[in-house]
């Protein structure tokens, strides 16, 4: 051809390739994206025959990273972000420190130096965006409370990630490296400026997009809306992304993913937001698929051959490891088994992080060659397994709440937030709504069955927001509802109504199936953010449904309290 098609040459061969190798996986009942993967090796420079351009790839990956992020920051809001903090911020801290540890340890056994073990071990710690969010909503929990612990947990290790791709090459020098900038004598303070720096970039940053962003966005968003064009609302919403996840990049220092991220937060202050998310759908899910493939395309498959027992000990760190330490840390802060499991198998990966950690310190000549292809090695085996780590929940939870004394101890009933306190006047136990989780469409709710002297109480997962909820004097009781204990302390048995709140189906069967049980009469009514779930659930005859998010709070408030008013004077 007279000119250079390499953009569309490696778009139409990652994108076909993929879809062949993602149906074959299908077939074999394996997940699509290990096919993903697969489809990268072939059309890498590893293996012979065509060979996909490396470096378009990887920003193709890149907008996919975008485009996602600011999927996330749809549905997370900064609310969301601070209720998790007090286990995500000392969580994820000590997690990669462990993750780290044990990188550090590995290499000194296999020779390397300090600086190649701190490197390695970063990069084994950060989990992959990409990887964590379609878990996530792939299972419909992205926003749950264990979605939202693990988002936040994600934000703060990428926050942390960023803050040592800015320290690494001033640092380099200091640690045996080759950066081409001059070594900080003894009273230098480069490194103390540099950090005060990196800091200040993010924090005018977020300040910007959270006192300006949140309205002007939507602002904007409204006024594209007004046209009446779908176009160009699509192209406000990809314009919107990318640019200002770029901008974020270029101006302040920040990642893309985090900069798409907070634009999505700051764009659901619009009332256009759920379909906003909707529009960037069928576009997140192309790019996220490119994504895969170029991180197949890094992909060496000789190191297999080479150092199996290498590899094997990555795997190992990042399966094991990373997973125990989340574990018993979510544990620690008296979260339930269940979410305790969700956040660990969340990370039982890396990811696009820990590739750019990795290529930077074998640039700065901190880490031999050989540890970027472990970490790719790594990356490709876990993010394979990583849908059967999520599978494994559900026998792992049975068997260790059968088997496990420490895990019976540390779920034991004499936690104060999961018993209501008995200060509790009985008349606000009896006919009384039980809300489940208290989220953006449960806050709503109670805040109109309060207004008009309803009694409820709440059962949600987010021991801080019960904690809240009792220092205004609202029961509420901490822990998973679809343990019948939880619903139980609730006083279920003696409830009118049992609001559902949280759009977690499987949870969903088994706490309308307790309530049933105890209080046969109760009524029921339930939110789904899916068509095809809301139609079984009421096949099931699972109570009333409400399908969506924004309107959705509105029209569940309305049918609570006409139900709720109904019932009382049916009953006087």
């Amino acid at each position: 051809m007279p000119h250079s098609v390499t953009l569309i040459t490696t778009i139409a061969a990652g994108l076909g390739l993929a879809l062949v190798m993602g149906f074959l996986a299908a077939r074999l009942k394996l997940p699509a994206l290990v096919g993903y993967l697969i489809a990268g090796i072939i059309v890498g420079p590893a293996t012979p025959g065509f060979v996909a351009d490396l470096d378009l790839s990887r920003q193709l990956a890149e907008i996919g990273v975008m485009l996602l992020m600011f999927g996330v920051g749809l549905h997370f809001s900064l609310e969301d972000l601070l209720a998790v903090r007090r286990i995500a911020l000392p969580g994820a801290i000590v997690q990669m420190t462990v993750a780290t540890l044990l990188g550090l340890g590995v290499t000194a056994l296999w020779g390397w130096s300090l600086a190649a073990g701190i490197v390695f071990g970063l990069s084994l710690s950060v989990a992959s965006t990409v990887v964590l969010l379609r878990a996530l909503e792939s299972r419909g929990i992205l926003e749950t409370v264990n979605g939202r612990i693990a988002v936040g947990w994600l934000v703060v290790e990428d926050l942390a990630t960023v803050l040592a791709l800015v320290l690494l090459p001033p640092l380099s020098l200091w640690l045996g490296g080759n950066a081409g900038v001059a070594a900080p004598g003894p009273g230098d303070r480069s490194l103390l400026t540099t950090l005060a720096l990196t800091l200040g970039q993010v924090v005018v940053f977020i300040a910007l997009m959270l006192i300006v962003g949140r309205r002007v966005f939507p602002w904007l968003l409204w006024q594209i809306a007004g046209t009446g064009s779908r176009e160009l609302f699509t192209l406000c919403v990809v314009a919107a992304a990318v640019g200002i996840a770029y901008g974020s990049a270029a101006l302040f220092g920040v990642s893309f993913a985090l900069g798409a991220f907070f634009a999505g937060m700051v764009m659901r202050e619009s009332p256009l937001s759920y379909r906003a998310a909707e529009e960037s759908l069928p576009l997140r899910d192309a790019f996220s698929v490119l994504f895969f493939v170029s991180v197949g395309m890094l992909f060496e498959p000789q190191v297999l051959i080479r150092e199996p027992l290498h590899v094997l000990a990555v795997v190992v760190i990042i399966l094991i490891g990373k997973s125990l330490a989340a574990f018993f840390l979510v544990l620690l802060f008296r979260y339930p088994l269940n979410t305790a499991l969700t956040v660990s198998a969340s990370l039982a990966q890396i990811g696009e992080f820990s590739f750019i950690l990795g290529g930077l310190g074998v640039s700065l000549g901190l880490m031999p060659a050989e540890g970027q292809s472990l970490i790719l090695a790594g990356a490709i085996i876990t993010i394979a397994l990583n849908p059967l780590v999520f599978h494994a929940i559900e026998p792992a939870q049975a068997w260790i709440r059968s088997r496990s004394t420490l895990a019976q101890a540390l779920e034991r009933p004499d936690d104060p937030l999961a018993v209501l306190p008995m200060t509790v006047d009985l008349t606000r136990l009896t006919g009384q709504v039980v809300l489940v989780g208290y989220g953006r469409v449960g806050r709503r709710i109670g805040e109109a069955l309060s207004k008009r002297g309803i009694s409820f109480v709440v059962a949600e997962e987010n021991r801080e927001i019960v904690e809240t909820l009792r220092e205004r004097g609202i029961p509420a009781v901490s822990g998973d509802a679809s343990d019948p204990n939880v619903l139980i302390q609730a006083h279920v048995q003696r409830a009118r109504m049992l609001v559902i709140a949280t759009p977690d189906t499987p949870k969903m069967r088994r706490m309308i199936e307790t309530a049933r049980t105890v209080n046969p009469k109760i009524e029921i009514i339930v939110r789904t953010h899916s068509e095809e779930e809301a139609v079984l659930l009421e096949k099931e005859n699972a109570g009333k449904v409400f399908l969506g998010e924004h309107e959705l709070a509105g029209s569940m408030i309305r049918h609570v309290l006409e139900r709720y008013a109904a019932e009382t004077q049916r009953q006087h």
